[in-house]
């Protein structure tokens, strides 16, 4: 059993940064594949970012390419998203969730634990 707890989120202007943390409960934190993903009104939960358990794989979604870094501290429980030149379309409720597996899935479907998310505006 895994348990996320999103923080990090808040309201920034178009170019600003943030930096959202997703803090797990559990030992087996280090065998997990963490996944961002975000979700808007109106529209699916989409894939923004993962990270494999070792933190040396990743994948970013095209819109985040080169603007937005996973990564992760396993002696912390912790893995981060830093969001750079932000954009009114990154506006959305982000999610961080957590697989233990050695694959590194990009899909919602492929997570098995979810926190509870935290809101991310950016004003124009």
């Amino acid at each position: 059993q895994v348990q996320l707890v999103e923080s990090g989120g808040g309201l920034v202007q178009a170019g600003g940064s943030l930096r959202l943390s997703c803090a797990a409960s559990g030992r087996t934190f280090g065998s997990c594949a963490m996944g961002w993903f975000r979700h808007t009104p109106g529209k699916e939960r989409e894939f923004v970012a993962a990270i494999n358990w070792g933190g040396d794989t990743t994948y970013y979604a095209d819109s985040v390419k080169g603007r937005f870094i996973i990564s992760r501290d396993n002696t912390k429980n912790t893995v981060y998203l830093q969001m750079n030149t932000l954009k009114p379309e990154d506006t959305a409720v982000y999610y961080c969730a957590a697989r233990s597996t050695v694959l590194l899935p990009r899909t919602a479907g492929g997570y098995d634990y979810w926190g509870q998310g935290t809101q991310v505006t950016v004003s124009s």
